[in-house]
């Protein structure tokens, strides 16, 4: 098969889909492999790395839409990109397609196969999703308390106190994987910390294994309770392949301290609250009702690096199994990969996608039979 790498061109979007080592196992079973030059820069993995391990470098984008047929990319293709697709290609990405029915539209038009890899699922994991929220998380907390900072626009509160003052009060809405990484680097640095999540057993894990931070269940009346006093507040939330549930309500802002922080890791889904809107790198921040909100749509790309290197140990044998036997013969194999696929051959056939956007719903094992 011939495998596409373009460059990734969503603003303040460093990361690349395949980094040498995964491409090397490509090259080595057979497969030729295509990489737009420059497309690893933002990662630092020069042109001349990915040539060593047997991959073409091709001057621009169209040349890897025009000959590969499988593109393999970290972000939602752009209007640009979306123009070079065809029935010809299957798309790997992350999509999160529930929160833009534009670009669901506008990739059902192309006719191609697009596997999410968001909506992959395997024993009630999302394993693609995973090293994304586990750094998103991590990000939170570090980007919650840099903004807190008075000269930033915060309150002014330390989150890990000092001696003889009380620490910073952080609430994580969520407990699943992002939800976590964020409640651990804040008690890490030593703020009190507090979990809403809805899922007694996950609950119960929580309590055990996040020693020092305080477990709550989710309703609309404990986060009323808690929002007052927070400084910092993270929404976490996850909804598989679906829009994010909007939990925050501009009325709960208004009783929220003036200068808090509150950090959407889920604005790629929509976001948990009534006015997360999307942000960039370059201008991440935005006031409403006091409150200082933080709405990056790719966060994992200021740390492109190690992103990418995260990425890749989660999609290399994903991306191996669909280059070696195909869509439908991946799908036999692995039967999970199923669920990866959100649109093909102009069907939409992800549920949770289809019923936000109210589009007819079409079945993905019969579309490749």
């Amino acid at each position: 098969m011939i495998i596409g790498i373009p460059t990734e061109i969503k603003a303040q979007e460093y990361r690349i889909s395949m980094i040498p080592s995964s491409v090397k196992e490509l090259t080595g079973r057979g497969h030729r492999v295509l990489v737009q030059s420059g497309a690893g820069e933002g990662s630092n993995y020069a042109d001349e790395l990915y040539s060593a391990v047997g991959a073409e470098i091709v001057a621009s984008a169209e040349q890897v839409f025009e000959q590969c047929e499988l593109i393999v990319k970290v972000k939602e293709p752009q209007a640009s990109e979306l123009s070079m697709i065809t029935e010809k290609h299957t798309l790997f990405t992350y999509l999160h397609l529930a929160a833009d029915k534009k670009l669901t539209e506008a990739l059902l038009a192309t006719g191609c196969t697009a596997i999410a890899y968001e909506t992959i699922e395997v024993n009630k994991r999302l394993p693609l999703l995973e090293p994304m929220s586990e750094i998103a998380g991590r990000m939170s907390a570090i980007i919650g308390a840099y903004y807190l900072a008075k000269h930033n626009g915060g309150r002014g509160v330390l989150l890990g106190g000092v001696p003889g003052v009380v620490p910073g009060r952080v609430v994580v809405i969520g407990g699943g994987t992002a939800g976590v990484n964020a409640a651990r680097v804040a008690t890490g640095i030593g703020a009190e910390v507090s979990i809403l999540e809805v899922d007694l057993e996950r609950m119960r894990f929580l309590d055990i294994a996040m020693e020092g931070c305080h477990t709550i269940y989710s309703n609309e009346a404990n986060l009323a309770d808690l929002l007052p006093r927070a400084d910092l507040v993270i929404g976490a939330v996850l909804v598989r392949g679906a829009k994010a549930p909007k939990l925050i309500t501009r009325e709960m802002l208004k009783i929220m301290q003036t200068g808090s922080v509150f950090v959407d890791i889920a604005v790629d889904q929509g976001g948990c609250a009534e006015t997360t809107r999307p942000t960039t790198h370059d201008d991440p921040t935005f006031y409403e009702e006091g409150v200082l909100h933080y709405c990056v749509a790719n966060m994992p790309g200021a740390y492109a690096r190690t992103s990418s290197q995260a990425l890749n140990n989660s999609t290399q044998h994903w991306t191996t199994m669909i280059a070696d036997h195909g869509v439908a013969g991946a799908c036999k194999i692995q039967p999970d990969l199923l669920g990866g696929i959100n649109c093909i051959k102009g069907k939409l056939t992800c549920p949770p996608v289809a019923e936000t956007h109210g589009i007819e719903l079409a079945d993905a094992e019969l579309l490749l039979s």
